[in-house]
């Protein structure tokens, strides 16, 4: 397992939504998957595979999909990208992803920390981070206490498909986690290349987003701007 300051700084990560590519069902994991390239390819550092409404077949064949094509994009450029699956730990196990996201309602994080730590050899890459979603101080410091590798947080900036987590948490509780905790936060929700640095000054390691790496037509320089705001 790497440690967690031995991860790369600022951390960035693409959240999938499919849907959000392409209105049709039959373009949607062609799209997806493409946009996986793209983000590999611009050196994202994480792209955590999001499709929440997916059986377990369909995301096990989206997430090799997208292991196998990272993995060859990876080789080329010399830049790991790592893929985290969202929840679903089996199909994170079963397609040698690099470690799973879970949610507060979703598997007991000591639990999977535990589990982990009695199960060598999780990863193809030998090590499989665990993170956690937060949406208050409290959750923060019981995800961090249990085991996390990290935790993103949020939603620190207004953002639609944050609106079912309340109003915007802000740059101050944002900076209040970052110094309480001893492990990386990513600021999520609402997060644009203009406030990125503003969430890196408050103490997150890096920053989470769908549309600000989906939506970007030139996601190469939106990833150089976002790691020189981080100087």
């Amino acid at each position: 397992m790497s440690h967690p300051d031995k991860l790369r700084t600022p951390i960035l990560c693409y959240v999938t939504d499919r849907k959000g590519l392409a209105p049709e069902v039959d373009h949607q994991r062609q799209a997806l998957l493409k946009r996986v390239a793209i983000a590999a390819g611009a050196g994202v550092d994480w792209i955590q595979i999001r499709e929440k409404d997916l059986s377990g077949k369909e995301l096990s064949s989206l997430t090799r999909a997208a292991v196998a094509q990272t993995k060859k994009i990876s080789e080329r450029s010399g830049m790991r990208t790592r893929i985290i699956v969202n929840d679903r730990l089996d199909v994170a196990l079963a397609e040698y992803t690099d470690g799973v996201h879970l949610g507060e309602q979703s598997l007991p994080v000591h639990d999977v920390c535990k589990w982990r730590a009695a199960t060598p050899n999780l990863s193809a890459h030998g090590e499989f981070l665990v993170g956690v979603s937060c949406h208050s101080a409290k959750a923060a410091a019981s995800a961090a206490r249990d085991g996390a590798d990290y935790i993103f947080f949020g939603p620190v900036f207004a953002t639609p498909s944050k609106a079912s987590f309340g109003a915007p948490q802000g740059l101050q509780r944002l900076a209040e986690v970052c110094s309480a905790l001893s492990i990386p936060v990513l600021a999520i929700g609402g997060i644009t290349l203009y406030n990125a640095s503003d969430c890196f000054a408050a103490g997150a390691a890096g920053i989470a987003a769908i549309r600000l790496f989906q939506d970007a037509e030139n996601l190469v320089s939106v990833v150089n701007g976002l790691r020189a705001s981080f100087l």
